[in-house]
């Protein structure tokens, strides 16, 4: 590397990490000539060129958005992602924004960081904004609040997409076409898709989640969206109201300490720190602190354990939940001894809504140890897992007023 390529790689490094107002202002006012940090990622990419004509030929109302992912994009997709997608995705976000209150309103750096963005994580970059613009618009287009309109998202995504969470799916990280064309997704690509739903027509969102949860039963992806100022949680299937999902009472012992156990939150320009991608070490089991480091993220721990200390507090002295406690057995009829026990992914629904999931104890935990699930009384519930064949099991159960102890069975 020649002493004129290392400066500018210096420039643009030191330009990019400045405050993101650095970037504010509105588009009739600026001039791409003057940033001088769009300038010095043209100088500092192979394809410089081609990059100056893609924000000369951007409508000049757009050119500050183009200028924004050019500068703060990861360099493996400047030098190599295929430029129309970025002219599409510049093309309807402000189509988006133009045409829907909500994001009208929105400050300028949650719009540039939580809505212009052209991917989640590492997923394949595809077309995927025109599209869910075109699938998702006709849901909101009569709402009149953001809420009503992430309202509309969450509640017809399955339908729209025709997307169900199924772990028989390709692969974790899914682009949204990916996912669309195998009708499947797990929790990653769910989350990616109503990431990119609710940017679609115009709602900030991002991608949040933990490398694993406090029992080591593997990891969690979900999603964000910034209501009134805050960011509230959700998830693909639409839970009863933000920020209570069926993961909070793991979410109540995550560490932020422990970037194994933490809580993340993406950030496209920057972040204070990385998103752990566990899917991205091809199954060879790799250290969390030897996973790639390019997806910008805020350590959000607290805030979840502050949420779900809160929701649990405030139920139980309201006496309108209860424990729902779940063992998991080898077969019927022996339950007795610590070796009948074991330990079985079992999720629990109301309706079409998940309410919790977790493992139950297996023959090395304490006899009187059991999955436990804090739901609102006198509800039907229904169990789901799978048993020795693999074959999905379901079981209904009516939780009345007192604590119940139910048992699945492996075989």
């Amino acid at each position: 590397m020649n002493r004129k390529h290392f400066l500018i790689l210096f420039i643009l490094a030191v330009v990019a990490a400045l405050p993101i107002t650095y970037f504010r202002g509105k588009a009739e006012h600026y001039n791409p000539e003057k940033d001088e940090a769009l300038q010095a990622a043209f100088e500092a990419s192979e394809r410089g060129e081609e990059l100056r004509k893609l924000v000369d030929e951007t409508p000049e109302a757009e050119q500050r958005d183009m200028a924004f992912l050019i500068i703060n994009m990861p360099e493996h997709d400047r030098e190599g992602m295929d430029l129309e997608l970025l002219k599409e995705n510049v093309t309807y976000a402000n189509i988006a924004r133009n045409k829907y209150a909500w994001a009208k309103e929105l400050p300028e750096e949650v719009y540039l960081c939580d809505v212009l963005p052209y991917a989640v994580v590492d997923e394949v970059r595809d077309s995927w904004r025109k599209d869910m613009y075109e699938l998702f618009a006709p849901a909101v287009d009569t709402c009149t609040t953001m809420y009503d309109a992430i309202c509309a998202v969450n509640a017809n995504i399955p339908a729209l997409t025709g997307v169900h969470y199924n772990t028989k799916r390709e692969k974790t990280n899914q682009s949204p076409s990916e996912s669309i064309r195998q009708g499947m997704a797990s929790c990653t690509g769910l989350s990616i898709l109503l990431v990119d739903a609710y940017r679609a027509v115009g709602i900030p969102a991002r991608f949040a989640g933990t490398a694993s949860w406090h029992d080591n039963r593997g990891n969690h992806s979900w999603t964000e969206v910034w209501l009134d100022g805050e960011w509230r949680v959700t998830e693909y299937y639409f839970p009863s109201q933000l920020d209570h999902l069926w993961f909070m009472a793991d979410a109540s012992k995550a560490n932020g300490e422990d970037r194994n156990y933490a809580i993340y939150a993406t950030r496209f320009a920057g972040g204070n720190d990385w998103f752990p991608m566990v899917w991205a070490d091809e199954g060879e089991d790799a250290p969390v602190e030897e996973l790639p480091k390019w997806v910008g993220a805020e350590n959000v721990t607290q805030h979840y354990i502050d949420l779900a200390y809160d929701q649990y507090t405030r139920h139980l002295e309201a006496g309108t939940h209860t424990f729902l406690r779940i063992a998991g057995y080898k077969e019927e009829g022996k339950t007795e001894h610590s070796e009948d026990r074991v330990a079985m992914g079992v999720d629990i629904f109301r309706g079409t809504e998940q309410m919790g999931g977790g493992l139950t104890a297996g023959e090395l935990r304490d006899m009187n140890d059991f999955f436990s699930v804090l739901l609102p009384k006198n509800t039907e519930y229904e169990l789901r897992y799978y048993n020795e064949a693999g074959e999905l099991q379901t079981k209904a159960v009516a939780l009345g007023e007192e604590e119940m102890l139910v048992s699945i069975f492996l075989k």
